[in-house]
């Protein structure tokens, strides 16, 4: 009897040890919102990898999760998913619905509607910043506003890697 009780144990352990090991390098998040659409939907369940940015930077294009200075109705700190659009050093500037990085034309196929609203004059990003938008540009709470502005570097949370759901889209997301 008490060979399984330690088979039993040693199982439990293992799990235990193994649950602390995922929720440290990842992390589970269902999307509520639409501002990367047609990317990532409402409702979609996603995996962030939570160390991709403690071996490396944020690169242009990554999907990002980060903690924003807005908070929800609860008083905590809103977490927003966008895609990095400028790293520190480039220069991002948006007209008559055309986003330019470093002077250049984006090309931008993953963007709902195909134009991005609003006008930003050329603006230098900082050391330790991103500046990002959704991919639903009309409907994105991003870095065009001033109440989120630029993003620092140490409030974001991790990479989008894997969405789980909706089953028939399983995969790693681009």
């Amino acid at each position: 009897m008490s060979e399984k009780v330690i088979e039993w144990v040693k199982t439990i352990v293992i799990s235990v040890i193994i649950a602390l090991v995922i929720t440290t390098f990842i992390r589970p998040t269902l999307v509520m919102e639409y501002s990367m659409y047609p990317t990532i939907e409402q409702y979609d369940y996603l995996m962030i990898n939570k160390v991709a940015y403690k071996l490396g930077e944020p690169k242009f294009g990554d999907i990002v999760v980060f903690t924003s200075e807005l908070l929800r109705e609860n008083g905590e700190k809103k977490q927003l998913i966008k895609r990095v659009i400028g790293i520190p050093g480039d220069t991002i500037e948006i007209k008559d619905g055309i986003t330019y990085r470093n002077g250049e034309v984006l090309d931008e196929p993953y963007i709902n509607g195909g134009v991005t609203s609003g006008a930003l004059e050329p603006t230098t990003i900082k050391e330790g910043e991103l500046f990002v938008m959704g991919d639903n540009r009309p409907n994105s709470i991003d870095s065009r506003r001033e109440d989120v502005g630029m993003v620092p570097i140490d409030t974001v949370v991790g990479k989008v890697m894997i969405r789980l759901y909706p089953f028939n889209k399983i995969g790693f997301v681009e």
